[in-house]
């Protein structure tokens, strides 16, 4: 997958880690201050700040970075956790949107999340065997 500008960061050390844990217990409420100003976020932005702190609280390193708008195939397929060839047959079947550049598939950002989400909601239906 391209990521973009790359930024590692170590985890947090035990006490402040667990600091953190607390805080965030049961909480996805998270004020955002820039420069002195209270900023509220939007619901994607708030989720992955969330996500970001939640790590941070299990002492894990963090790698934040962007991703290009318009993945290869092989980019998405690395996003999705799936092969490549099982991507190609779902853009075939219609099930993931696809655009042409050329002879080239780009698949949007945004195409992947949503069938990331959408498997999110029926995994408890799957048996865990078979990729949906």
């Amino acid at each position: 997958m391209a990521l973009i500008a790359p930024r590692v960061t170590a985890g947090l050390p035990g006490d402040e880690a667990l600091k953190l844990k607390q805080a965030l217990n049961g909480s996805h409420d998270i004020t955002v201050f820039v420069d002195g100003t209270v900023h509220r976020l939007p619901a994607q932005a708030r989720d992955a700040v969330v996500d970001l702190l939640s790590r941070f609280s299990r002492g894990e390193a963090v790698t934040v970075s962007s991703v290009e708008e318009m993945l290869t195939t092989s980019q998405a397929a690395e996003l999705a956790g799936i092969s490549h060839t099982y991507l190609r047959n779902m853009t075939d079947r219609g099930e993931i949107p696809v655009e042409y550049r050329g002879t080239h598939r780009r698949i949007r950002l945004a195409a992947i999340t949503e069938w990331l989400e959408a498997q999110k909601k029926t995994k408890p239906a799957h048996d865990g065997g078979e990729q949906p």
